[in-house]
Formats: structure tokens, C-alpha cells, sequence
């Protein structure tokens, strides 16, 4: 029952989607990729909304569901037949009643299954397209055949491309480069790599300063740009594909610098947090896939000592789920990253030990190597051994709830609401 309600809601919000797009004819981004698809997302509304009025996704949605209700400006809601009438009634309003409507739209485009984007492309035509990452072994490559059906998946979005729109490509993915070739629209490039319209270099994350510093350059022009409570690459190509959109729109590098340090980054992606007997932890436990946890554990490892944070390197690490028969082979990968890159590991999840028994293997002592079921013990368990200056990587896929270790430790937990995911009222009943 619950099946066929689903699909009937389904159809309902994306009719009403399509006429509200016909009606208002707003600009849209659309973003996609394998990895950093809600921080890009993010990061182009900061820059494209210093000047005009624009919508983005809320959170993470990006699905068949997600999309529709962005256009529509509602909320998920979840299990609860009459907040869905509720969404469906406003979608009619809104489309025979005249709203004040954005003039953009940047919606986050992903695929949990094929198909997903498939169907959405059919009646999504967005006038910019970014391709953030496609990764060897990205997440979600359990449920299709091959990488290469991964990258089909995708690439619907791209055939979906608007004749006169712009195709923003990662210049540092070669599997994403090669799509400038393929399809003929205008293309603007990011990157760190040279050749990139829009190059990232000069990078630091300070730990002190709990922030990233970097330059952006294009076309003789340089800015430097300044990312705060947070640390690592991660959010550096977010920046510099929200500066290639935002250039392609008419806006400058200097206003588009001044408006990006008041971004905030999304929950669970590498913010930092204060943490318990003046840690800091480094919360990215959002979601974990094998690129991101490796940037992640080389941000870790990079983190030099100051003497704010002197003490010990702890990599909290839960099962990276959905990777089907790659599992083991890359927890296996992570745990021998892990043994250069932290002091202490904890993991969580019976995937995840794969990852201890990797590190031990790869010169990790046992007596530093600390494995857990579930993340409510594990973060009982770091609260009693975080000291003064230590530092704390916190990642896992989202099934293994890695954010109940953050609140755990953090300083102060009276702010999880605001700083943690998935803390509304339905992911804490699961």
C-alpha cells in the first residue's frame, strides 16, 4: 500500500513540477556527480544569491522525490499521508495562483538506482550543468552492473542539456574531462591541474585558524578565498565550480570572494567542531564512499602540530556501505591509509574491520586499533579517552549513524540540532 501511495505521489508532484516550470520559466543549475554533489549545490547558491533570487535543495534532496519538491518549495514529508496532501494542495496553488517565484533554481541531481536520473531527465532541462567527480569506485555501485553504468546514469543529466547551456566540468577527473569532447556547449573547466578556466592553488588548512585559504585563478584575474570550520580540498572544488557558474552568469571574482565568506558548509562534511576537554573533532560523517574517506584521512594526515592541537590523530571510521564485491578490497585500502594517518583508530560496523585489520597489518599497533558494532558505544567509549589537543576524523556511511559519536563528544551538544545531520525528528526515531 505504502508502494502504490508512493508512486501516486510521485506522479502527482512531478506533473505539478513540470507546470511550475512552464509557468515561471526559472533558470536552473542542475549538479551531479559521484561525490561532493550537496557542498557544489551549496556552494553555488552562496555565490549565485549575493545577486539573484535562488532556491537550492534542502539537505540532500536529490531524487525522484527531492527534486520535484524543490521546485515545488516544500518539505519532505516522510511518512505522513496528510502533510503530502498538504504538499500537493500548495503545488496547485502555486501553479493557478501567481507567487513570487526564484529566477533560479540549483537542484542536486543524484542516482541511488538506475533509472533514477534517467527519469528525471525526461522532463528536467537545466541551463547549467555541473559535473562534480566519478570516482573508480563511487557509492551506490552495489546496485548497477559496472562503473561505466554509473557514469550512463549521469551523463542523462548532460544529454538533458538545454542547446545554448553551459557544461561546467571537474578539469582534475579525466573520466569528467572527456565529456568536453563529447558534447558541444559552451564548457567552463575547475581544477587545481593547469588547463583548468577556473584554477585553485595556494591552499592551506589551518587548523589554528580552523579554516581553508586558497587563490582562485581565471582569465589574469586572482582572488584569494577564505572557507571557515573546515579543513581539506573537499570544499575547495565546490568553490571553484560555484565561481565557474557564477562567471558564467556575469558576476565578478571579487564580489563573488566577498560573498563567499559568509558560506556556511553543509552539516557532516568536514566541519569542525569543538569537542569535549578541548579536542576539536572533524565531523564528516554525513556519508563515506572510498574517495572521500581517503581525502579525507590525507586532510588528517596532513594536519601539522601546533600548540593548540599537540596531542593525538583518532580516525573514527564506519562501514562505507553499497560497494557490493569492491567492500572488502577498499576497507581494506582505507585501513592501510589509516596506518600513516592517525594515532588511534575506532571502527564501527562489521565492514569496518576490515579497515582495523588492515591497519594492524599495515604497522598499526593492536593496542591503538578499537573496533565497535554500533556508534553508541563507540562514542561512549572515544568520550573517555579524548584528551586535550587531540583531533578526531569522524566518517561512515549514513546506515551507521557516525553523527551519534560527534554528539557524544562535542563541547557542546545542546547545539546538535543545528550543527549535526540528520537530527529532525524522523532520523531520530530510526
Amino acid at each position: 500500500m505504502k508502494s502504490i501511495f508512493k508512486k501516486i505521489v510521485v506522479l502527482i508532484i512531478q506533473w505539478e513540477a513540470v507546470f511550475v516550470l512552464k509557468k515561471y520559466k526559472p533558470k536552473i543549475v542542475a549538479v551531479t556527480g559521484s561525490v561532493g554533489k550537496t557542498s557544489t549545490k551549496d556552494a553555488i547558491f552562496t555565490v549565485m544569491s549575493a545577486k539573484f533570487f535562488v532556491r537550492k535543495s534542502e539537505k540532500s534532496f536529490n531524487s525522484e522525490i527531492g527534486v520535484p519538491l524543490t521546485i515545488l518549495g516544500c518539505s519532505n514529508a516522510w511518512n505522513n499521508p496528510i502533510l503530502w496532501v498538504k504538499n500537493i494542495i500548495e503545488g496547485f496553488m502555486l501553479i493557478v495562483l501567481k507567487n513570487h517565484y526564484p529566477k533560479w533554481l540549483v537542484l542536486e541531481v543524484g542516482a541511488d538506482r538506475p533509472g533514477d536520473i534517467e527519469s528525471i531527465a525526461k522532463w528536467l532541462k537545466p541551463d547549467v550543468v555541473v559535473l562534480t567527480a566519478l570516482p573508480d569506485v563511487p557509492v551506490h555501485i552495489e546496485y548497477f552492473d559496472s562503473l561505466e553504468e554509473i557514469i550512463k546514469e549521469k551523463e542523462y543529466l548532460l544529454g538533458a542539456l538545454k542547446e545554448d547551456g553551459i557544461l561546467i566540468l571537474n578539469n582534475d577527473d579525466e573520466k569528467v574531462r572527456a565529456f568536453k569532447q563529447k558534447y558541444k556547449r559552451t564548457t567552463v573547466t575547475f581544477g587545481f591541474n593547469d588547463g583548468a578556466t577556473f584554477k585553485a592553488s595556494h591552499d592551506i588548512s589551518d587548523i589554528n585558524l580552523k579554516q581553508v585559504s586558497f587563490r582562485i585563478d581565471s582569465n589574469g584575474s586572482s582572488v584569494p578565498v577564505f572557507i571557515h570550520k573546515t579543513l581539506g580540498r573537499q570544499h575547495i572544488y565546490p568553490a571553484i565550480a560555484a565561481f565557474s557558474v557564477g562567471s558564467s552568469q556575469g558576476l565578478d571574482m571579487a564580489s563573488m570572494a566577498e560573498a563567499y565568506e559568509n558560506h556556511e558548509i553543509p552539516s557532516g562534511r568536514m566541519k569542525i567542531i569543538d569537542g569535549i576537554n578541548k579536542s576539536t573533532i572533524i565531523d564528516d560523517s554525513y556519508n563515506s564512499s572510498p574517495a572521500a574517506v581517503k581525502e579525507a584521512l590525507v586532510t588528517l594526515r596532513d594536519i601539522k602540530a601546533s600548540d593548540i592541537n599537540s596531542g593525538r590523530k583518532f580516525a573514527v571510521l564506519g562501514d562505507m556501505m553499497e560497494l557490493g564485491t569492491y567492500s572488502v578490497g577498499e576497507h581494506k585500502k582505507v585501513g592501510d591509509l589509516v596506518a600513516e594517518s592517525a594515532d588511534k583508530l575506532i571502527t564501527v560496523g562489521i565492514r569496518a574491520r576490515d579497515i582495523s585489520q588492515s591497519a594492524e597489518e599495515n604497522g598499526m599497533e593492536k593496542r591503538n586499533i578499537f573496533h565497535f558494532e554500533d556508534s553508541i558505544k563507540a562514542g561512549k567509549e572515544l568520550a573517555q579517552m579524548l584528551e586535550s589537543g587531540d583531533i578526531a576524523l569522524i566518517k561512515g556511511s549514513q546506515s551507521v549513524r557516525m553523527e551519534r559519536i560527534v554528539k557524544e563528544v562535542m563541547a557542546n551538544p545542546e547545539d546538535a540540532e543545528k550543527l549535526l545531520v540528520r537530527q529532525d525528528k524522523e532520523w531520530l526515531s530510526r
